[in-house]
Parts: structure tokens; C-alpha cells; sequence
């Protein structure tokens, strides 16, 4: 059982997806509108889910994820923490999202995806972090479908995936706003990228660039506002 921000906890079923910096700084990244309903791809037990209605109490969350236990232990983190009134989870490959929803039905979507494409299945990858249900094409094509127009579209991913992920998503009509490079250490090597895209937006790239610990390996502000820490 892990603690999470405002008193709510997560448990996590057996092979699930671990509650992960990659899922903490992207909902820390996430900036939702007044009320917004989200929409999370490949949502596992929750997490995002359950980060968001933590972080702001108007938003509802439905989450997508194809793994039956992931989208069991999903329920239960909803009832344990009363929030069956704003989120659900739905057991469904996210391929599938104009089967359960009109166009446009969303003000944001996120996504913690999958990383790794190609190559043979590894015992040491988890299957949440390959691409073998949900490929680069299939995320940014579901998300273009359930988003409206206007609308947030807020992931976390690999560096070396920055290029690709733009421009699948530019193909859906989804067009790069805000780009943060995550460093673990400061002067270190980008880890993650984190970046939030508009449907039907102009061009216009805004960079940033955080890390979560300094030179001398002690938490930056970022790394306290992301865990909050006083």
C-alpha cells in the first residue's frame, strides 16, 4: 500500500506497474482546466487517476487498460478511496476508444505508455513498458479521436522517442506546446521527457528543463513540489 498526496492510497495488484517517478512527475506536469474530464490510456491500477483527483477535486478520471488484473485492483483503489462518483476504470485495449466513446468526448487525455518498441519480449521489461498492445501510432491516434478540440494531451516518455512522438502526433492533428527535459541529476544526462500537446493548436514550443536532485545529490525544489515535501 503506498500513501499518496490529501490522505489517498494506492494498492497495487500482483504484476502491476509500481507507483513510479514517471507517473509522479507527469501528473505534477499535468495542468487540467476547470472540471476537466480526463481520459487515461493504458491506465494500469489507477495511478494517474487517483494522483489527479488528489491533486484537483473537480476533475473525472475514466481510465483504459487492457489488463484484467491491473483494471481489477483499478476498481478497488476507486471504492477504497470514495471516488466512484469521478472515476472509473474500463478493461479495454485503449485501440478500441471509438467503440466506447464519441469524438471528442474529452478536455484532456494522459498517458504513462509504453517505452520500448520492437525486439523479442524480455523477462527483465515489463510488458506495461513495451509496446506489444499500444504502439506509438495507436496511442497518439486514440487520443486524437477522443479529444476535443482544443483539448490537453499530457505524456511522459523516453527521450530518444521525442522526434517520433511529435510527429505521430503532429499526423493526428496534436501539436507540441510545452516540453519539459527531466534530468535525474542536475548536469546529468535527460532521463524523461514530459510534454503536453494541444489538438489543433498553432506551432509554438515552450521549453523547460528540471532535475530532481542537485550536483551534490540533495532534492531540488522541483523533486519537493513533485513529492510534496515541505
Amino acid at each position: 500500500m503506498e500513501t499518496l498526496p490529501n490522505g489517498f492510497t494506492i494498492s497495487l495488484g500482483e504484476g502491476c506497474f509500481p507507483l513510479s517517478t514517471d507517473s509522479m512527475v507527469l501528473a505534477h506536469f499535468a495542468r487540467l482546466p476547470r472540471n476537466a474530464r480526463v481520459l487515461d490510456l493504458g491506465s494500469g491500477c489507477g495511478t494517474l487517476g487517483l494522483l489527479l483527483c488528489a491533486k484537483d477535486s473537480g476533475c473525472a478520471i475514466t481510465g483504459m487498460e487492457l489488463d484484467e488484473i491491473a483494471h481489477e485492483a483499478a476498481l478497488a483503489n476507486i471504492r477504497r478511496n470514495g471516488l466512484e462518483h469521478r472515476m472509473e476504470s474500463i478493461c479495454a485495449n485503449l485501440r478500441q476508444v471509438s467503440n466506447y466513446f464519441v469524438p471528442g468526448s474529452f478536455s484532456c487525455i494522459i498517458s504513462n505508455p509504453p517505452y520500448f518498441s520492437g525486439g523479442p519480449a524480455s523477462r527483465s521489461l515489463s510488458a506495461a513498458r513495451r509496446e506489444e498492445q499500444c504502439t506509438l501510432a495507436d496511442l497518439c491516434s486514440s487520443a486524437a479521436w477522443a479529444l476535443k478540440y482544443g483539448g490537453d494531451f499530457f505524456l511522459v516518455h523516453r527521450p530518444e522517442r521525442l522526434a517520433e512522438i511529435i510527429a505521430r502526433c503532429a499526423e493526428n492533428g496534436l501539436e507540441a506546446k510545452r516540453l519539459c527535459l527531466l534530468r535525474h541529476k542536475a548536469g546529468g544526462p535527460i532521463t524523461l521527457i514530459l510534454l503536453h500537446l494541444r489538438k489543433g493548436a498553432k506551432p509554438g514550443l515552450k521549453i523547460e528543463e528540471q532535475a530532481l536532485f542537485d550536483k551534490n545529490g540533495t532534492p531540488t525544489s522541483f523533486y519537493k513540489d513533485v513529492y510534496h515535501i515541505q
